[in-house]
């Protein structure tokens, strides 16, 4: 009996633009992430700019490093808190300031992996 082999499809026929940053994939995940509890559908490539992954690909990047207990439950917290709120907390303000270390420290851990899957350029 031959066995069916899946093959990733292809995101986009488009040149795909990676993210400057782990911030910045973080964030447009939260954004795709609220539209969907809104009710939206996800439509691979829709986007003015096409991406090199899905949201959720941004999303476990980060569930297997909390997994692995590289992500902290702080940092994983804190970027839940503020990528939900689509801003990210201000170390200006005495309330935000740990908070703004967390979310950086965060970023940190997320960017080697994102950069190594091509989420970041």
């Amino acid at each position: 009996m031959a066995t069916r082999r899946k093959a990733p499809r292809p995101l986009s026929i488009r040149e795909s633009c990676p993210f400057m940053s782990a911030e910045e994939a973080w964030l447009w995940f939260w954004r795709c992430q609220l539209a969907r509890d809104e009710g939206a559908r996800f439509v691979a490539d829709a986007g003015d700019t096409a991406r090199p992954c899905d949201p959720d690909d941004v999303y476990r990047v980060a569930a297997g490093l909390r997994r692995q207990n590289v992500l902290g439950a702080r940092q994983a917290m804190v970027l839940a808190c503020y990528g939900r709120a689509l801003a990210p907390p201000d170390a200006r303000l005495e309330e935000e300031r740990q908070a703004a270390r967390w979310w950086e420290e965060g970023l940190t851990l997320l960017e080697e992996p994102l950069r190594r899957k091509g989420i970041v350029g």
